[in-house]
């Protein structure tokens, strides 16, 4: 069985872009600083498992209280 190289790379490119978005979302709700961790999210998802850690750490996290309350 032969593994596109091409196939398989634009595959984690585009599973990184996603994860940033879904880190950088989550982290709006949970963190001060959702830009680093949008960013760290698409920079540990281009080792897939350390994404999807990444990604539910950041679910099971609880969300910061707003400056509103």
């Amino acid at each position: 069985m032969n593994i596109n190289a091409t196939l398989y790379g634009e595959f984690i490119i585009l599973f990184a872009l996603t994860m940033g978005a879904l880190c950088y979302y989550l982290g709006r709700r949970k963190t001060q600083s959702p830009v680093w961790v949008g960013g760290f999210g698409a920079l540990l998802s281009l080792i897939p498992p350390l994404g999807l850690v990444y990604l539910l750490a950041l679910v099971l996290k609880k969300d910061v209280a707003s400056a509103a309350d």
